[in-house]
């Protein structure tokens, strides 16, 4: 990944939520991966779940979203902090 990409969080105030809009994402053929919340952003919301988006589905999973009235905190635009050198020794 190209560190100048930007990366979008959606942010849950529980599991719960995280989970059930997964799923949601995933029956409407939209990727979304569960990953944790960068501490940075991740504020006083007590669950440290997100899920991991495309800047290229972003306007297909707000309107995803606002269809179903799925519950969520927020989405949150951040610069990649994805290391692609992560886990390689030599």
């Amino acid at each position: 990944m190209d560190p100048a990409e930007l990366n979008y969080y959606i942010l849950f105030y529980n599991y719960t939520q995280g989970l059930a809009l997964h799923e949601l994402l995933r029956s409407e053929g939209l990727n979304a991966r569960i990953a944790p919340t960068p501490r940075s952003i991740q504020g006083e919301l007590s669950c440290g779940m997100s899920l991991l988006v495309r800047e290229a589905d972003i306007a297909a999973i707000k309107a995803c979203i606002e269809r179903h009235h799925a519950e969520h905190h927020s989405i949150v635009e951040l610069p990649c902090q994805i290391n692609p050198n992560r886990g390689k020794f030599c």
